[in-house]
């Protein structure tokens, strides 16, 4: 028996650093997407909630310690977030599994032990990041500001919960902005072990909040006057919406959204390795991560065999209990994704793409919201499998002729998040790299560094995460003109 045996329950919201009784009556019902049945029950924050957490945050902001403490004493408290973190990663790692259906193999990693390495690397970065400067103007000398862009909005999805909420809320903070974490309804048991970790870490009062609410609270508090800074993790649609609603304020937004990425195999790539190294991340977290690898590209000349190595891979993944530990597939969140991949699956054969494995409910799951890893060859490009995020566990195998039209048919896409290149020659390898207009790549594995910057091209978002180029977003520039001929003393 592997699933949780008892129902989670939290009556209360954190807000402005403390546990206290929501103003609604509203209440989430957390449903395991193996079981089919209620694990877990949290209050739903109301317009109301958001009001109070906004509130605390903008009086954190303007008139309490924390833009105003050192980096060093900001780095102490963040340090014991981290740290904390650290020692119930395994706790994380569980919650999330139940919740989102996330194998707890991969879920160590992926859902908390990436987390924790987010909290650090912010860390990492905050240190060396040019707060101030001196320039020579036109006109005189400058002295150039970074200074905190105020009140945060993050909203964060079900799918990797405490990674996102970690992207956003540790460059904030160290920034020195206050915060309104909404975490998704799907994942709200995780939010509490947070919440826990940060009121004991020694954040003065309402510099952070976490709310539980769905898509309707959320677009009251991006709408928020009194919210500066809006980051944002979630689908296309609800970007666009973000957006508009962020607009009528002139809010600042950024915007990580979805992606069709594609994993280019060159026709002298070791194909054992470019498998094991693929499939991973082709169906991690049952597929339903932005930057899967969702396309892969195979050389005619090696597609048979490339069809059949792939179809036996993905066909040998273990599909059950996500909190099996020998797990390598799980159920997907909720059975509007599960229904939303079969769709795809049939809607796949009609266009003509051929199933290689998969394409069923699994027969060995009684219950859950399960689909079988499935993966089509005979894909043309222009299919709408190939081109629009499924969020399911349904990869398309394309073929190409030469290294032109791999990188033409990576570039076909509304997209531009993430891909990767498999070759026995890195530099041609990173000649691909150069060419593909997508925010992140790699040569011969696949993996995001948090010192690094992260984000995407076209539709797949605005601004960026990670590395000095996604702590800068929580700044505001300020340039100060000196007089002619000063000299520091």
């Amino acid at each position: 028996m592997t699933e949780l045996t008892e129902l989670v329950e939290h009556g209360k919201l954190f807000i402005g650093g403390e546990f206290t009784d929501p103003l609604g009556t509203d209440v989430i019902e957390v449903i395991s997407p193996h079981t089919e049945q209620v694990i877990g029950r949290v209050p739903h924050a109301s317009e109301a909630d958001v009001d109070r957490a906004v509130t605390a945050a903008r009086r954190a902001f303007d008139e309490g310690p924390w833009p105003r403490m050192t980096l060093d004493e900001r780095i102490a408290v963040i340090t014991r977030i981290k740290d904390a973190f650290a020692v119930r990663y395994e706790e994380f790692a569980r919650l999330i599994s139940a919740q989102n259906g996330t194998p707890y193999s991969a879920s160590v990693m992926v859902q908390a032990l990436a987390a924790m390495m987010v909290w650090d690397s912010a860390i990492t970065v905050a240190r060396t990041f040019p707060y101030e400067e001196r320039r020579d103007g036109v006109l005189g000398p400058l002295l150039v500001r970074r200074e905190p862009v105020g009140v945060v909005a993050a909203v964060v999805p079900w799918n990797v919960p405490q990674f996102t909420a970690a992207a956003k809320l540790a460059p904030a903070l160290l920034a020195g902005c206050t915060a309104v974490l909404k975490v998704s309804p799907e994942t709200p048991l995780d939010a509490y072990l947070l919440a826990e970790i940060v009121a004991e870490a020694g954040l003065p009062p309402g510099v952070l909040s976490i709310l539980p609410a769905d898509r309707e609270v959320s677009e009251y508090l991006v709408a928020h006057r009194d919210i500066d800074k809006v980051s944002f993790t979630g689908s296309v649609a609800a970007g666009r919406r973000v957006m508009e609603v962020a607009s009528r304020n002139l809010t600042r937004v950024t915007l990580e959204l979805g992606g069709k990425s594609a994993a280019v195999i060159l026709p002298d790539a070791d194909l054992e390795a470019a498998v094991a190294g693929i499939v991973p991340f082709a169906w991690m977290i049952n597929g339903q991560a932005c930057v899967a690898q969702t396309r892969i590209l195979a050389p005619r000349s090696r597609y048979d065999e490339m069809a059949e190595a792939f179809a036996a891979a993905a066909g040998a993944l273990r599909v059950g209990d996500p909190l099996d530990p020998t797990t390598e597939l799980g159920p997907l969140v909720a059975q509007r994704q599960q229904q939303r991949s079969l769709d795809y699956i049939r809607l796949g054969q009609e266009e003509g793409a051929k199933i290689l494995t998969g394409g069923n409910r699994p027969s060995s799951q009684e219950r859950g919201w399960y689909v079988e890893p499935t993966l089509f060859g005979s894909v043309d490009n222009s299919m709408r499998i190939a081109r629009e995020e499924i969020f399911g566990p349904v990869i398309c195998l394309i073929p190409y002729g030469d290294e032109d039209e791999a990188v033409r048919i990576a570039d076909d896409s509304p997209y531009g998040l993430s891909g990767s290149v498999w070759t026995a020659d890195t530099e041609r390898g990173i000649d691909i790299a150069r060419r593909v207009r997508t925010g992140t790549y790699s040569v011969n594995t696949f993996s995001l560094d948090m010192l690094g910057p992260f984000g995407g091209y076209k539709n797949s978002g605005l601004g960026r995460e990670f590395g000095p180029e996604g702590y800068g977003e929580f700044f505001e520039h300020k340039m100060i003109h000196l007089p002619a001929g000063y000299r520091e003393a």
